[in-house]
């Protein structure tokens, strides 16, 4: 992407980034998207990067950091992982993060959260969350998430985050995700993947995704929707239990 247009990009939708400090006075939750292989492991699956990408890993690194600090002061996590069935294809994309393969599973770097009592790992079978957390009865594992953990601030470390992040947004101010009252985004922990024009041309109905364009993009998109974006992360003086 031609720096003259990412630069056309940022002046026109600018995004402006605030810095956000983590303490025990409010209820704060952690939620990590789609950090599976079938996206962030290099050669892992047809989405995932076919060589070592500098945005990824680094979003792979900044989660596993602000996890055990969320793991270590008891703070609950809410994992998505993407799982799909081989027979319910989502259109448009290709198949990925088969149901019961290695794409699906977490990352090593987080596959520790597997055993952590904190954390609540939620398969999802589509890439609204939301809709993916519904059970059969009708109510909702994410929504009880918040409450149950009674979250003020919904703090988002996210693959491909900023599409989550709206609509948890909307879904905020509709009073669906009470007590909720933010939703933050860490914009140098999260990323997208990387699907140029001409390789999607290779691949039957997929759509361009270039990488640096969309994650601004995807920013924009988050904070327009009311989101609150952070460049910064730091934890201030926490009292004791």
């Amino acid at each position: 992407m031609a720096s003259s247009t990412m630069e056309l990009l940022k002046n026109e939708l600018p995004v402006e980034q605030q810095s956000l400090v983590l303490s025990g006075d409010v209820k704060t939750g952690l939620v990590l998207v789609d950090i599976v292989n079938g996206f962030c492991t290099v050669g892992a699956g047809i989405l995932a990067p076919r060589q070592p990408d500098e945005q990824i890993s680094g979003m792979v690194d900044e989660s596993v950091k602000l996890a055990r600090i969320f793991c270590e002061n008891k703070w609950p996590i809410f994992a998505f992982l993407d799982s799909h069935h081989p027979d319910i294809p989502e259109h448009p994309f290709p198949p990925h993060c088969i149901v019961g393969t290695n794409d699906a599973k977490l990352v090593p770097a987080l596959q520790w959260l597997e055993n952590e009592p904190n954390a609540t790992l939620r398969c999802k079978d589509c890439i609204d969350g939301f809709l993916g957390s519904i059970e059969k009865d009708g109510s909702n594992v994410f929504v009880d998430w918040v409450r149950n953990n009674q979250i003020e601030k919904g703090y988002a470390r996210m693959y491909v985050c900023w599409i989550l992040c709206a609509q948890q947004c909307l879904q905020k101010n509709h009073g669906l995700l009470a007590p909720l009252a933010d939703v933050i985004v860490y914009s140098n922990g999260c990323a997208t993947f990387d699907l140029p024009i001409h390789v999607a041309k290779t691949i039957k109905n997929a759509i361009a995704r270039p990488q640096e364009l969309m994650h601004h993009i995807g920013l924009y998109i988050a904070k327009s929707r009311g989101a609150k974006v952070v460049s910064e992360v730091s934890v201030g003086a926490l009292r004791e239990p």
